[in-house]
């Protein structure tokens, strides 16, 4: 789940004003860790403390994190339905297909023991919000990519489970950096951002892919980074950098998911 944090600290100066190469200054002024964050650490704490066969437990406790810990940072640039969910008492969903569930799921994938397995946990964190089936699909895609990953698949067995689970894939980053904008819809933003670790070198490749695209880069940058640390894992200087970004109360948040 480091790598979600680390790529939306890196992406956030980026978000609205992406420089369009990957020729950039990895931690620049302004870093910090947005809503990308702060929600995957939330769901980083539910499975490490819910009991995660139960739906109705995990999504209970999930629930709760999130609203407590998204409380503690009411201006971390929610999107304004789900700041409107935060905020309420009751936990009904509200059908998004944002790509909210796409950035915060990749614990789901670091707890499970099966493929299955993880991509039902990733169902379950999507429906508390985003239970519309392009958001519930956003979910599942980076998590199998996650799980995949992490146990030992090659890129091209992950685009080829991808393919033919989820999304085509079938372009290159260089063929739609010109024209690609701002989307914050799963089936916009996230073959995208699965693409950017699929073409990359190493960890840092993969999140400067993400934000040479344009558009919602700390979340891209989430999304691919979280892919990359299964493949590659995090060099020691990125993670210490990234870190130094997170105040005490999110470190230690950190430590109750076991990171």
């Amino acid at each position: 789940m480091l790598g979600a944090i680390i790529g939306d600290i890196i992406g956030s100066p980026y978000e609205f004003g992406s420089p369009k190469t990957k020729d950039f200054l990895l931690f620049a002024p302004g870093c910090q860790a947005t809503d990308d964050s702060i929600m995957t650490i939330a769901v980083g704490c539910a499975c490490a403390e819910a009991d995660c066969s139960s739906e109705y437990d995990f999504k209970n406790v999930l629930v709760e994190k999130m609203r407590e810990l998204g409380r503690l940072y009411p201006d971390a640039s929610y999107g304004d339905m789900f700041q409107d969910w935060l905020m309420r008492d009751d936990a009904e969903a509200y059908g998004s297909y944002g790509n909210g569930s796409a950035m915060r799921v990749s614990p789901v994938a670091w707890v499970s023991e099966t493929l299955e397995e993880a991509e039902r946990l990733a169902k379950w964190s999507a429906e508390v919000t985003h239970d519309h089936p392009d958001g519930i699909r956003g979910a599942q895609a980076v998590a199998a990519a996650i799980f995949l990953a992490r146990n030992g698949a090659d890129k091209e067995e992950i685009r080829q489970y991808i393919e033919e689970q989820y999304y085509d894939l079938g372009f290159t980053l260089d063929a739609i950096r010109p024209g690609y904008r701002f989307d914050v819809t799963c089936e916009g933003s996230v073959p995208q951002a699965i693409v950017c670790f699929l073409e990359a070198e190493n960890f840092e490749d993969t999140v400067r892919n993400a934000i040479s695209l344009g558009g919602d880069c700390d979340t891209q940058a989430a999304i691919a980074g979280s892919i990359a640390e299964a493949y590659w894992g995090i060099p020691e200087h990125i993670q210490t950098a990234a870190m130094s970004h997170l105040d005490d109360t999110l470190l230690e948040y950190l430590s109750e998911c076991g990171e």
